[in-house]
């Protein structure tokens, strides 16, 4: 258990590194012509593109098979956990400053310990717990919430339902835990969300010319098609691929503590690619980001196990 719970810790950093470093790449994007949501589209599109073929390659037909049976959560994750998430974040971005809807994203996890603890009745670690709320604290003062806080309306619900959706991420990668290969569960999720994005983000009007062009990064230039490759194959399907590998070897409370570490790398790497420096106050956030999510890792991951139970009845217990 010691060694599974190194490395779901291991791949939740580095999954949250991942899906930080697109930030910076994917902004140069959107100022050289894409809206937010063909960025978007064009992301989990091309993260399709990788993905179901390297499903194709890998996985036995068993595997297909047996994620059959939970279909229903595959495309709930899908709809939620990847088009819902990533769509609402980039609108919320795009009505407020960019740092509160960063905030309000990651209330996730707080909405994760809250229907843990009111909807399925379970004990919420008291670790992981803390963890989220001293990570909060540090993101707040990451993202400089006092500075032009601006409550548009729109923008304040997109940002609580990018929450939601990422909630539901972490819930619906914990109910596929030992189910579904995490292959196959990434696979799906960006193919569904794929279409589902087809649908709204008007993709026929994409300036394809973005892509063949020298994109402005900060002080330099990069190709926008090298751009749009790292944020397809890093920051989309290594980072999902490695999330889903996170939750199931820890789990959602724990998992999604840890997530705030995404928050601290997409800062430092804004301050490394587009020269937005870091004030002494947003590196003292930080650290108090890290030094949450290491508190939320040091929280015993709680397992159902089924004991013998009277004919007609069944009970479950905690194992700690």
């Amino acid at each position: 258990m010691t060694r599974t719970k190194a490395w779901g810790l291991g791949l939740a950093v580095f999954s949250s590194v991942c899906f930080g470093a697109s930030g910076p790449f994917g902004k140069a994007l959107i100022q050289a012509g894409l809206s937010p949501l063909q960025a978007v589209w064009l992301r989990i599109l091309g993260a399709t593109i990788v993905l179901v073929p390297l499903v194709a390659l890998l996985r036995s037909r068993g595997s297909l098979t047996a994620a059959r049976a939970h279909w229903p959560a595959l495309v709930g994750n899908g709809l939620l956990g990847v088009a819902g998430c990533q769509a609402l974040y980039f609108v919320a971005a795009s009505r407020l400053p960019v740092g509160i809807a960063i905030l309000l994203e990651f209330c996730g996890p707080i909405l994760v310990l809250g229907w843990i603890g009111l909807v399925r009745r379970a004990p919420v670690h008291r670790t992981a717990a803390a963890g989220v709320t001293v990570a909060m604290i540090g993101l707040a003062m990451v993202v400089q919430v006092w500075s032009g806080l601006k409550l548009d309306a729109l923008g304040l619900a997109a940002g609580l339902g990018a929450a939601a959706c990422q909630a539901c991420y972490f819930l619906l990668i914990e109910r596929l835990s030992g189910k579904v290969d995490p292959l196959v569960a990434t696979a799906s999720g960006s193919l569904v969300a794929a279409l589902a994005l087809t649908a709204i983000a008007s993709p026929w009007s994409l300036p394809w010319t973005v892509l063949s062009d020298a994109v402005p990064v900060g002080d330099h230039h990069a190709p926008g098609w090298a751009l749009a490759a790292w944020v397809i194959l890093v920051s989309t399907v290594l980072a999902y691929l490695t999330g889903v590998a996170a939750v199931q070897r820890l789990s959602a409370q724990v998992a999604g503590a840890i997530c705030y570490t995404e928050a601290v790398a997409a800062t430092l790497i804004a301050w490394a690619a587009l020269g937005e420096r870091l004030t002494t106050v947003q590196l003292i956030g930080g650290a108090i980001v890290l030094a949450g999510a290491f508190i939320a890792q040091r929280a015993t991951i709680e397992r159902p196990v089924p004991v013998p139970a009277a004919p007609g009845r069944s009970d479950t217990v905690l194992a700690h």
